[in-house]
Parts: C-alpha cells; sequence; structure tokens
C-alpha cells in the first residue's frame, strides 16, 4: 500500500483488510488512513481505554517492533526481499525504512514511496505471521518502486504492483476457499482468481474510483503482471518447503539480506 504525507500527493497502494466501509475523508487518491503520517495523535475516549481498545499503544508499538526484528532475521521470505532490494540498490535500514505505526481499522501496512518507508499498523497486526505477511508485501511494492519506476499515481501501475504482491505473497488455494474465490470444480482459476480479489480490493481502498474501472485496469495488465515472479521466483504454497527454496535460490542472484 502506499500513503503520502502531503494532500497534494496521491496515496497509491494499501495493504487493507477488506472493508465496505469509506467513512474516512474522501479525496481524488484515497482516504485518510495513516494518521500518524500527518502528525495526527490518536484519540482514545474512556470507554476506548476501558475497554482495552486504547491506550495500549506503546505496548503494541514495542511488540511490532519486536516482531519486524524476528523476521528480518528468521523469515525466509522477508530475508529473500531485503536481499533482492539491496541488489536493486535500495539497501534496507531497519531503523529508516520500517515503521510501526497506528492506524484506520481498514489497514495493516503500508508503502510510503515518498518517504521510502514500510509501515506495519500495530493496532491491527497481532501476530508474527501477520507481520511478515505485510513486509513482505510492501518490500514488494518497495522493490518495484526502486527497480521498476513505478508511479503510483498511474492506475495501471498500482493494479500491476497489486497483482504481483498478492501473487507473490498472499494466495494459495486455501486462502482462495476462505475467500470465497474458488470452489472444488474451479482449481484452475483458483489462483488467478484470488490474485484479482485482493489486487481489487486493496486499490478499491487505496483510490476514489468504479469498481469497473479497477476490474479493467487489472484486466489490462494482468496477464503480464501476473506472470512476473521477480525476485521470489515461485509462487509460494502453503505448507510447503518453499519459502525456504526460494530463499536459497537467492544466493545464485547475489541477494544479500545483511541490513545495514
Amino acid at each position: 500500500m502506499t500513503f503520502i504525507n502531503s494532500d497534494e500527493k496521491p496515496p497509491a497502494d494499501s495493504e487493507r483488510k477488506p472493508s465496505t466501509s469509506r467513512s474516512h475523508g474522501s479525496s481524488e487518491w484515497g482516504y485518510d488512513l495513516y494518521p500518524e503520517r500527518r502528525g495526527a495523535k490518536p484519540q482514545a475516549s474512556f470507554t476506548d481505554v476501558l475497554l482495552g481498545r486504547k491506550g495500549r499503544e506503546s505496548y503494541r508499538k514495542i511488540d511490532c517492533e519486536r516482531s519486524v526484528y524476528r523476521c528480518i532475521k528468521t523469515s525466509p521470505l522477508v530475508r529473500l526481499m531485503v536481499g533482492a532490494l539491496k541488489s536493486a540498490g535500495c539497501a534496507i535500514d531497519i531503523r529508516r525504512h520500517i515503521s510501526c505505526e497506528e492506524c484506520a481499522p481498514e489497514v495493516s501496512g503500508g508503502y510510503d514511496p515518498i518517504l521510502n518507508q514500510v509501515v506495519i499498523c500495530h493496532n491491527n497486526t497481532y501476530r508474527e505471521g501477520m507481520v511478515q505477511g505485510v513486509l513482505t508485501h510492501e518490500f514488494i511494492h518497495m522493490f518495484d518502486y526502486c527497480q521498476n519506476n513505478l508511479d503510483f499515481k498511474n492506475l495501471d501501475h498500482l493494479a500491476c504492483t497489486e497483482i504481483r504482491a498478492a501473487n507473490l505473497a498472499h494466495c494459495s488455494f486455501v486462502s482462495a476457499w476462505l475467500n470465497g474465490d474458488t470452489s472444488v470444480f474451479r482449481f484452475k482459476q483458483t489462483h488467478q482468481d484470488c490474485v484479482k480479489s485482493k489486487a481489487l480490493s486493496s486499490i478499491m481502498a487505496a483510490r476514489n474510483i468504479t469498481t469497473d474501472q479497477a476490474v479493467d485496469a487489472i484486466e489490462r495488465v494482468f496477464t503480464k503482471c501476473y506472470n512476473d515472479l521477480e525476485p521470489i521466483g515461485r509462487r509460494i504454497r502453503r505448507n510447503s518447503l518453499d519459502m525456504h527454496r526460494a530463499f536459497e535460490e537467492g544466493f545464485y542472484f547475489g541477494y544479500d539480506d545483511q541490513m545495514k
């Protein structure tokens, strides 16, 4: 996902939870889902504090930072992406390029191309596995921005990077089944349907456009972007050794996961 500090610069891609709500103020480019990006402080009512929904932001931030550190050190996919970004000339400094922040309920993370920074939403990512998924997803956007001069103002570019992130970081038969994107009679289209559904959800959350406009953009670029597996090199199957194999193969492409 992407978002921008200035109202004059458009938020583009977001790693968002499915939501039909658009209660946030809309603009030409998206919604204000990252209040800390503009210096706003979270507001907490007495009820929020009493029910535990607020008042623990500092603890959640620390837990998030610990999860990020563990993923950077142990997750094959995250380490692969760190190495690929370094190889592309965009080395990661964990203190500079990753930030744990409180976000709106609709999002779990994002990529800010202006600051070249990944945001992990500590109020919406409760498990280390979720942090791993967000980091991998957003690092793919960062890689596209660094390697391919991605323009988030261009709807086709946005659709392409969302397709790639869903393709490489999220979709499997199990997840597609749970999301209602497939059935036992439609094995062949399972993965593609999941990727399109995930990309559509992200685009619609990030841009104030019609569903038809988003679908058209996805269809225009789908074949090319779906077949682009760089830098992971394969579609990761759940409960397989694919993550470890992809990481081990990164050595042959010069991917060094040692960070600053």
